[in-house]
């Protein structure tokens, strides 16, 4: 008898002990991967290497601008298409159709898009590779993700929330815009953080929509024009090296400071999540 309740205790400290390995090997893992590029980039951080002659300046300011106009597209669709699946749509066919849809861009890879994006911006309608056809093609990309967030976060809140706003007599607007939007919302926005640090990183998309040039203006806020971002930028100076050109240099500090803006720019979206967060619980509690 004790050695059938001993064996089950054992598999459970093995099991408990293999995951927390495997935790700490991707964590070690990831944190040997930042500190080897920020060693090696950080170094070349300086004035020149944003405002010089093979500056990334302009690069810097096109990342967020594609970024912004992208999000300006995708999030008023996105978590609009979401929430009317989670709350208004009837079950039926129809709307399980829309969901295997999404279920199926969102496994696309983003090459796809990318040549989507050149067949439809950049040749059909003429845009050629400019910001604009790039921060459409990266909210295309982005809208079956922030559908699928949105859904998900919304249908977490309890029901009792929904069935306690109506019965105070709010309409189903109010009890979705004052209970249910409140609640979800960390999710939704976790999910535009994930979105936002993709959107970043992205770069099969840009090549192929937004080309692998920049403006002559270092801020340059013309939608029409190149917009070759960070992420293209270090791709292509590891591809084509320009002659005369410290091209590892180069490399090594955009790297470095795509990493330095990827983290930023997630922790200042995930801080006010978990504020919010941590407020509802406490007033729940």
């Amino acid at each position: 008898m004790r050695l059938k309740i001993a064996k089950p205790k054992i598999t459970d400290k093995l099991a408990t002990l293999l995951l927390w390995a495997a935790a700490l090997f991707i964590i070690g893992l990831l944190i040997w991967f930042l500190v080897f590029i920020l060693k090696r980039g950080i170094p070349y951080l300086n004035l020149q290497f944003f405002t010089g002659p093979d500056g990334v300046g302009a690069q810097l300011f096109n990342s967020f601008y594609i970024l912004f106009l992208s999000l300006l597209f995708s999030l008023p669709i996105g978590i609009g298409a979401g929430i009317y699946l989670a709350e208004y749509a009837p079950q039926n066919k129809l709307t399980d159709l829309i969901r295997l849809s999404v279920e199926c861009l969102a496994s696309v890879p983003s090459i796809v898009f990318g040549l989507f994006g050149m067949i439809i911006f950049v040749n059909v309608l003429g845009l050629g590779y400019t910001i604009l056809g790039g921060a459409a093609t990266l909210a295309l990309l982005n809208l079956p993700i922030l559908v699928r967030v949105t859904e998900g976060s919304l249908r977490s809140v309890p029901e009792s929330y929904r069935e306690a706003s109506l019965a105070l007599g709010a309409t189903m607007w109010q009890t979705l815009r004052k209970v249910i939007l409140p609640t979800a919302m960390p999710g939704i926005v976790t999910g535009i953080t994930l979105v936002a640090g993709r959107a970043l990183g992205e770069t099969a998309i840009l090549i192929f929509t937004a080309g692998m040039n920049v403006s002559r203006n270092l801020f340059d806020i013309n939608p029409m024009a190149a917009g070759e971002t960070l992420a293209v930028h270090l791709y292509a100076v590891k591809a084509n090296p320009l002659p005369g050109t410290n091209a590892d240099a180069i490399a090594d500090g955009t790297a470095a400071l795509l990493i330095i803006v990827v983290l930023i720019f997630n922790l200042v979206l995930s801080l006010p999540s978990r504020l919010l967060e941590r407020r509802l619980n406490g007033s729940k509690q």
